[in-house]
This record gives C-alpha cells, sequence and structure tokens, in this order.
C-alpha cells in the first residue's frame, strides 16, 4: 500500500518540483543548470558500468572523497561515478575527486526518472551516504540485480519515527540492502527495529572522524593571517549559518567588539549564494563588512575588517585554522546543526545552539569532553566567546580535549574500506 501512496504522490509533486527548480535557480543560478539531469537524463562523459556513490551534498562528498579516491586507485580497471545532488556537493566532487571520477547530479526519485538513468549507466554497484533512503532509486537496482550499500549510516530518533510511520515501505528498502555500515551502535540499533536483518547491520565507525588537514593548512592559514590583517587579533568563526541566525550572531558579535575591540568575526553562510543578503544583513547591524573574495583587493588604509564574509567554496578548514573559537551555525535554528569535527581537527573550542539533532552522537562526544557548550541566544553565545578570547590558556585546553576527541575516534575509514572492497570484488566477479 505505502509504494502505491508514494508513487503517487511522487506523481502530485512533479510540477512542484520543477517550480522549485526554477524558484531556487532565481537565487542560486546553479541550480537552473543540468536541470535534464535530475530527471534521469545523462550527460557524455557518464562512463558505463560504474562504482557508483551517491554523496548528495558537501559534507558527504568531503567525507567520501578519501574513500572513493583510495578506491579508485586500488580498482583502477573499475570506473567510478560520484552523484550529488546540490550544486555544493558537485562542486567538492570537482575540487577533491578532479579527475578520478566520473560525476553528474543523481535524479529524483521519479520511478521513470530513475529507470532511464540506471539503463544508461548499468552500474556495477550502488553505494550511497548516510541517510539516503529512497525507494524507487533502492528498488530498480534490486530488480536489475545491481547491490546496493548504506554506509556512514546514521539514522536519528526523528527520523527514525517517520520511517516508522511508512513501516512496510521501509523494510523493502532495508531487505534490499547487501549491508548498512552505521556510525554508531544506537543508529544500528534503529535500523534493526526499523527490519533490516542483523547480519547485514555493523557500526565500524564516522569516516567524517578521519578528516586530514591539506597538506599546505598551516602555510596557507599564516599567509591569509597576515594578508587580511589578523596576526594578533582575536578572531571567532560562525561556520555554516541559514537564515534567522546571522542576526543572533551579528548581535553576539556586537558585545564581543565591545570587550574586545579589535575582535574579527568570520562570517561564513552556509550556502554562498546568500553573500549578498548576509552582506546586507551585516552592514544594517553596523559593521565594516569585507567580503573574502574582495580581501586581495583590500587595503590596510581602510582599517582593519570587523567582519569577515566568506562567499567561496571550499575554504572552511583555513577559516577554521584561522579562528579561535567556532560557533557551529544551522543549530540556532531547527535545521539541525552541522557537524563540528572541522572545527575540532583545528583545536577550536566548540560552541552549538540547542538544535543539534543532526548530529547527537557527535555532539555528546565533545559535550562529554568539556569542548562544546549550547548556547540559546546572542547574549549567552557573546559572553561564552568574550571569555574564551580572554583566557589563552583556557581555550588552548579547551581547543586540545576537541582535538583529542577527533583522534580518539578515528579509523573508521578502514574498516569501511575493507567492508567495499569485498563489495566491489563480489559486484564484479560475475558481471
Amino acid at each position: 500500500m505505502w509504494r502505491t501512496i508514494y508513487q503517487v504522490l511522487l506523481i502530485l509533486a512533479y510540477p512542484v518540483v520543477r517550480l522549485r527548480l526554477l524558484w531556487r535557480a532565481r537565487r542560486e543560478p546553479d541550480y537552473g543548470r543540468r536541470i535534464a539531469e535530475r530527471f534521469g537524463h545523462v550527460p557524455e562523459g557518464v562512463p558505463l558500468n560504474p562504482v557508483w556513490f551517491h554523496t548528495v551534498s558537501a559534507g558527504e562528498t568531503i567525507a567520501a572523497a578519501p574513500v572513493i579516491r583510495k578506491l579508485a586507485e586500488e580498482f583502477p580497471e573499475l570506473q567510478f561515478l560520484v552523484t550529488t545532488m546540490t550544486p555544493t556537493g558537485s562542486a567538492q566532487v570537482r575540487t577533491l575527486l578532479g579527475d578520478h571520477v566520473a560525476h553528474c547530479y543523481a535524479p529524483y526519485d521519479f520511478s521513470w526518472g530513475v529507470r532511464r538513468f540506471y539503463a544508461a549507466v548499468a552500474p556495477k554497484l550502488l553505494v550511497l551516504m548516510e541517510t539516503e533512503l529512497w525507494p524507487n532509486l533502492i528498488n530498480v537496482a534490486h530488480e536489475r540485480e545491481v547491490p546496493a550499500v548504506l554506509v556512514n549510516a546514521r539514522l536519528s530518533e526523528r527520523s527514525a519515527r517517520g520511517y516508522a510511520r511508512i513501516g512496510s515501505l521501509t523494510r523493502t528498502m532495508l531487505e534490499q540492502l547487501s549491508f548498512i555500515a552505521c556510525q554508531y551502535p544506537d543508529h544500528a540499533e534503529r535500523f534493526l527495529a526499523l527490519g533490516a536483518a542483523a547480519s547485514r547491520v555493523s557500526a565500524p565507525g564516522s569516516i567524517k572522524f578521519d578528516v586530514q588537514l591539506p597538506a599546505d593548512h598551516a602555510d596557507r592559514v599564516a599567509e591569509l593571517r597576515s594578508a587580511w590583517g589578523l596576526a594578533g587579533r582575536p578572531v571567532w568563526i560562525a561556520g555554516s549559518t541559514h537564515p534567522g541566525e546571522e542576526e543572533i550572531i551579528l548581535a553576539a558579535h556586537r558585545t564581543v567588539r565591545g570587550a574586545c575591540p579589535d575582535a574579527c568575526l568570520l562570517l561564513v553562510p552556509r550556502h554562498p549564494a546568500r553573500a549578498d543578503e548576509v552582506e546586507r544583513l551585516t552592514r544594517e547591524a553596523g559593521f565594516q563588512v569585507v567580503r573574502q573574495s574582495e580581501l586581495s583587493s583590500f587595503s590596510s588604509e581602510a582599517g582593519a575588517p570587523e567582519v569577515v564574509l566568506a562567499d567561496t567554496m571550499g575554504q572552511l578548514l583555513y577559516l577554521y585554522g584561522l579562528s579561535d573559537v567556532a560557533f557551529l551555525g544551522g543549530s540556532l535554528v531547527s535545521v539541525g546543526g552541522h557537524n563540528p569535527i572541522e572545527a575540532a581537527i583545528c583545536a577550536q573550542p566548540l560552541i552549538m545552539g540547542p538544535e543539534t539533532f543532526n548530529f547527537p552522537d557527535v555532539v555528546a562526544a565533545f559535550s562529554d569532553a568539556g569542548c562544546l557548550f549550547l548556547v540559546r541566544d546572542a547574549e549567552q553565545l557573546a559572553s561564552r566567546v568574550t571569555s574564551w578570547l580572554a583566557d589563552n590558556g583556557l581555550r588552548a585546553d579547551l581547543g586540545q580535549a576537541a582535538h583529542r576527541v577527533v583522534t580518539e575516534n578515528t579509523g573508521a575509514t578502514g574498516r569501511l574500506l575493507d567492508l567495499l572492497r569485498a563489495e566491489i570484488r563480489s559486484a564484479t566477479a560475475g558481471r
């Protein structure tokens, strides 16, 4: 019954999906490009019979890139395809994997678009990242005898309750997966409760803890600190912010600068296409703001920037390296928060809002180590930032504690690689 209802809902949703793409393209032009790919039309250059990784957006792509790169090196006779759903994910594929893989957008889950895609690509194996459970995508793989696996899987209590409401459809999807490699044991328990077979579920850990700093990280950070006039200045960062958060962050920055007059805020919207909007909010709040893309021509005679607005992709790790304290966005609004691991690997004390349901286990790990604190408003945020900027010793201790949490949880990539190597050999042996 649920499958029939799902297909009917997709038919009804089709015109809405088309209109939403066009509406979103008004603010983010990249959504208006390559629209045909989203409905199963495969562009030239996508190989036949690839190992197919679906990584959704930027965060999943960044986490999966080392795994994909390693497998592409170990299996040079195979082609690899990486699909995403967002332009930011697409950009990360090109930046991090380049010529190692082919790339296009994945089709939305309309059955006819999914079947068109499979007919054109005929993948040997489908590797889904995190919680990309799409009934038609998985069902067509099953029909075509394409093994499908879910890796670095996470399933929050909220998501589990949603999947439980469509129990028969969820059970079918889980039964059609060859295995599910979860980030944490409690995530594995939720998949089991929804009907996954115990023999197919494991918890090798989160590969996001295996993040590594780029080889040029220290040199690049030092170069930016000098070029932007930040040497010796207290700096804090608000990373991956969403609408409704910037006003709170800017109000906090006003208080921070009252206590630390030379403090600089690195303001990083989750979506760079919002840069115009965020710049307007920053100027209305009374701050001098300089865009990151314009800092190369910024004159120190104009005074040190009070706010640097990041409007370019792929720079977040370097920006965390520049800062002394990190706030993780998406947590003061009901987005669910963004992963604090990248800030922690740069030895940052961590602050988040109360909405952390996207990464409860990760947040708990840092909270238990005493290096991540939750705030509810501008006053609490400013108080925490100000106190840490004023205490170099405490700030360093908290940053090192955050870094230790990362290093103590590494190793999932190696365990996942072992699982995927075996699956690739099995999938390619008989095809």
